[in-house]
């Protein structure tokens, strides 16, 4: 998306790159398997429209293109940090896609509304609630996507990422590198009609929702929980699943 688009144009143009993605996706799930052998389970939590975010543990510069290309029906729209858009081929590709920027390490307002406004216009959004790399493990996550999901009336969709960690070592190797993606049992976070929600149960419900996206965890990757390893502790009375 080009950085000068208001967020109302933003919005106005998805059609435009709803046509493009229909031409990029299918090459893109063709080009993959090339590079990355990727297994995916549980793709029937992931509604077929409607307002979704996919909320991902994030441990790879791969992640997105693999839950892009893992999904045959829906097609993703990602956040993207700004400088990504200034790489030859890759930035080009995030600009055709209408993937949009965020300024990381900031409060990045512009990129918190074009998110609510694309989930209110039905689309699948991809956010990682970490805002950067942990293949050691997951952190503490931020508020952000509590706070657009409550907004934006979204169900969530965790989307858990594993096997990623060392692909830069096995294409060196001239190896296929590898990742699962498993996608968890979808719900909503439970506003009981109020327009805004305290920042303390955005904590709350953040922590819950990140305590599924742990859940989705497979065992033999348990490590790649971290923060929120204490699944056996999880609460979810902040959770509606649907």
């Amino acid at each position: 998306m080009p950085p000068e688009l208001s967020i109302e144009e933003y919005i106005a143009r998805q059609p435009d790159y709803d046509r493009a993605r229909r031409i990029m996706h299918p090459l893109l799930r063709a080009l993959v398997p090339a590079f990355c052998k990727v297994n995916v389970a549980g793709l029937h939590n992931v509604p077929r429209q409607g307002r979704t975010c996919l909320m991902i543990n994030h441990v790879s510069y791969l992640d997105p293109i693999v839950v892009t290309a893992g999904i045959p029906f829906r097609h993703t729209v990602s956040l993207s940090k700004v400088e990504n858009f200034s790489i030859p081929v890759a930035g080009w590709f995030l600009r055709q896609w209408g993937h949009f920027p965020i300024h990381r390490g900031e409060y990045d307002r512009k990129a918190l509304m074009q998110t609510i406004e694309l989930l209110k216009s039905g689309q699948l959004v991809l956010m990682a609630p970490e805002g950067t790399r942990h293949p050691e493990g997951m952190q503490p996550a931020k508020e952000g996507l509590a706070f657009v999901a409550t907004k934006a009336d979204a169900v969530i969709v965790p989307a858990a990422i594993c096997g990623a960690e060392d692909w830069r070592s096995r294409l060196k190797r001239f190896r296929r590198a590898y990742a699962m993606v498993v996608f968890g049992k979808p719900f909503r976070f439970r506003v009981d009609g109020r327009r805004r929600i305290p920042r303390t149960e955005l904590s709350e419900m953040t922590t819950q929702a990140m305590h599924q996206l742990a859940l989705t965890i497979p065992d033999e990757y348990a490590y790649l929980r971290g923060y929120y390893s204490d699944i056996d502790n999880a609460r979810a009375g902040r959770l509606v699943f649907v």
